[in-house]
Order: C-alpha cells, then sequence, then structure tokens
C-alpha cells in the first residue's frame, strides 16, 4: 500500500472518530429540545468541523513543507521576507471564515432575545438556595409555588446511596405545555443567581432589583434537569432546576388542580380567621 493511500485512509478514520465523538459523546451538549438549542447544537458541531479543516490544513502544510522541503533531500530555502500576495491571503480567509460563523450566531442570537408573542410568562425569582415561581400571564395565571432541592441529606452526607438524579430533583417542578412559546422573567431576591436549563438553550442570570427575561418552546414532554449557573453562595450546588413538559390536556389539568388547591387554602385561611 502506498503512503498516499495509507494517509487517506488514516485521514478517514480520523474524521471517523472525530464526527462520532462529536455527535455521541457524553461530553457534549445535552440533545437539544427546542428550536434555540438545535441552533446552538448546529452551529457548535459546524465550528467544530471549521477547527478540524483548519487544524488539517495548517498541519498538513507544515508537516508536507517539513518533509518536501528537508535539508537532507538536497533542497536549498528560499530567501525572502515579504509577500503582499500570502499576506492578503492568510487575512482574507480567517475574515471570510468569521463572517461565515458569525452570521448564523448573530441569528441565532436575536431569536433568543425575542420574548414577544409568549403564550405564558413565568417569574423565576432566584433564593438562597431555591427558586421561587409565578404565572403571571396566560394558562395558569395566579399560580405560585417555591422549588427546592428533594435530594435526602443523607445522601449529600454518604450516608445513602446516590440517587439517579442525585441533586438535580426538586419538590416542585416548573410545569409548562409542550409546544407553547414560555416566557421567564428572572430576578433575585439577594444575590445573583442564574436560570439554566440545557437542553432548552437557556440561560439567563438574575439579578436583584433587575428584570431579566428568556424564553424556550419544548419540542416534546419530559423531564429536564437544570443548575443555578451562577456562584450565589456556599449551597449554590443545592439548587437545581427541573421543568415538567406535559401534553396540552395534562397541564390543563394540573392548572385546575392547583388553582383548586390554592381556593382551598385561601377558604381554610377565611374561616380560620
Amino acid at each position: 500500500m502506498s503512503s498516499k493511500s495509507v494517509m487517506t485512509l488514516v485521514g478517514s478514520v480520523a474524521l471517523a472518530f472525530y464526527s462520532s465523538m462529536a455527535f455521541s459523546s457524553k461530553y457534549n451538549f445535552q440533545e437539544p429540545q427546542s428550536v434555540i438549542a438545535q441552533d446552538i447544537y448546529d452551529q457548535h458541531i459546524w465550528a467544530l468541523w471549521i477547527c478540524l479543516a483548519i487544524f488539517v490544513g495548517v498541519f498538513g502544510v507544515m508537516f508536507y513543507s517539513i518533509v518536501k522541503h528537508r535539508k537532507s533531500v538536497g533542497y536549498k530555502a528560499a530567501n525572502f521576507h515579504h509577500s503582499t500576495t500570502v499576506e492578503v491571503i492568510w487575512t482574507t480567509i480567517p475574515l471570510l471564515i468569521l463572517v461565515a460563523m458569525a452570521y448564523p450566531a448573530t441569528k441565532t442570537v436575536i431569536a433568543m432575545k425575542d420574548t414577544s408573542a409568549s403564550d405564558i410568562t413565568i417569574k423565576a425569582t432566584g433564593y438562597q438556595w431555591m427558586w421561587g415561581y409565578d404565572y403571571l400571564q396566560g394558562e395558569g395565571e395566579g399560580i405560585s409555588f417555591y422549588s427546592k432541592l428533594s435530594t435526602p441529606p443523607a445522601q449529600v452526607t454518604n450516608k445513602e446511596p446516590k440517587g439517579e438524579n442525585y441533586l438535580l430533583e426538586v419538590d416542585n417542578n416548573l410545569v409548562v405545555p409542550v409546544g407553547k412559546k414560555i416566557r421567564v422573567i428572572t430576578t433575585a431576591n439577594d444575590v445573583l443567581h442564574a436560570w439554566w436549563v440545557p437542553a432548552f438553550g437557556v440561560k439567563q442570570d438574575a439579578i436583584p432589583g433587575f428584570i431579566r427575561d428568556l424564553w424556550f418552546t419544548a419540542d416534546k414532554p419530559g423531564l429536564y434537569r437544570g443548575q443555578c449557573a451562577e456562584l450565589c453562595g456556599k449551597d449554590h450546588g443545592f439548587m437545581p432546576i427541573v421543568v415538567e413538559v406535559l401534553e396540552q390536556e395534562k397541564y390543563a389539568q394540573w392548572v385546575a388542580d392547583k388553582q383548586k388547591a390554592s381556593a382551598a387554602v385561601v377558604t381554610t385561611a377565611a374561616v380560620g380567621n
């Protein structure tokens, strides 16, 4: 087998290995579950392929030059110190690459910031160390609850085996319907927090005294987990986020049950007074 065939084979194997690592590695992004998350993932993979092409091109030329232009085969080095053509080429090519990467990235960033025409608006308030959710607009308006870590302390102190969703489980999930545009307004009661759910491609700081927002539309029902992504104090690692996405009928039933429970609490309080 010729050296050229060997290099072609090695290159093909390397590309196949790189591709499988990029798309299926446990160290990659979570599987996208929203339009924005899919855009982010696609651009991430595209950028990796560009990096690979640059790596192969640069090192390929370098090794070719080392082998073909070595002194032992009698090659004499050229003697020059300036080339306008080379300088134009190595300036133009990176510029074109950056433009090709920046255009889709800019479109995605603009789309990420478009929280208009949402179906449901929810306020997420960060506390040390839990989240408070208030449904402000849309189906479920008026529902409020806190969501905090439900992992047993015995697991945290290594007195019991770790559960499957260790430190990523809460007592009250944030519940939303599938296929609806959900706007989440973030703020905080004490220090900086951040609302982050990787599967939806959303992350927004929660800042005391300020209002920030984000949006997502879940593609399919399921449980999606995230965490506070700001260093908010000693229990920063105990502030998970769980979003439960339901079919519309089940979501409507959840809303009805929550509102009924709230009404019962109000009635009991009124009778007690």
